[in-house]
């Protein structure tokens, strides 16, 4: 009897929660993933022209001598997205905490070594997140209608943000980094999308989005 009810206290206080934790977390990502699916492409030649692409930040080197490819990738698909006359501009977003330390800055000058003008950048150095991001592209930038470029993994969560946000997004999806070399922040990602519906739907934060500096035009020196 006593084994039998210590059965009980286990499911109660361990499995029942671990079960429920791990069906939120699935359901979190299958509800991102499958609202979204139909709003991605894989393909420059399947995006509709509109004016502005926005390009989600990612670190220009994962160590002092190794290239990230996530960024590579990134920007190549960017640069892609111009040349082809797919959007006017692009919209570089990214996090600044220092002048050693410049997403957008970054992500600028490797957009205009693809051969993008500096004129047809612009640059958002508060878009610490992908909820910051999205929201000053239309608060701040004041666009209504954008193309979003990232990683295959995250495109998703990116455009449910976005419609959150009362944009109309697309997305193209950048060359695929191999699991082997992007294992960790696919698993990452996981989590993450599980933290945008929080935000969304139950922490509701307040992002950056009024202050001074809202961007700096490409090729201004960082403050």
């Amino acid at each position: 009897m006593a084994r039998k009810r210590w059965r009980s206290i286990l499911f109660w206080t361990a499995v029942l929660p671990a079960l429920l934790l791990v069906a939120f977390v699935a359901g979190c990502n299958l509800w991102i993933v499958l609202s979204t699916r139909e709003r991605v492409r894989d393909l420059v030649s399947e995006i509709e022209t509109r004016e502005i692409g926005v390009v989600l930040g990612t670190s220009k080197k994962t160590g002092p001598d190794t290239p990230n490819r996530h960024f590579e990738n990134r920007m190549a698909a960017a640069a892609a997205l111009f040349h082809e006359g797919k959007v006017e501009r692009l919209l570089v977003s990214g996090h600044r905490d220092s002048e050693y330390y410049d997403e957008t800055r970054d992500m600028a000058a490797k957009l205009r070594e693809l051969g993008v003008p500096g004129a047809a950048i612009l640059a958002d150095d508060r878009g610490a997140r992908t909820l910051d991001s999205m929201v000053r592209v239309k608060e701040v930038f004041g666009f209504d209608r954008v193309t979003i470029v990232s990683d295959d993994f995250h495109v998703n969560r990116a455009l449910f943000i976005a419609a959150r946000c009362g944009l109309d997004a697309i997305a193209l999806r950048s060359e695929a980094v191999g699991y082997g070399d992007s294992r960790k922040v696919r698993w990452r990602e996981y989590l993450a999308r599980v933290k945008a519906v929080l935000d969304l739907y139950v922490l509701l934060p307040s992002p950056e989005h009024g202050k001074a500096l809202a961007y700096r035009p490409a090729g201004t020196a960082s403050k």
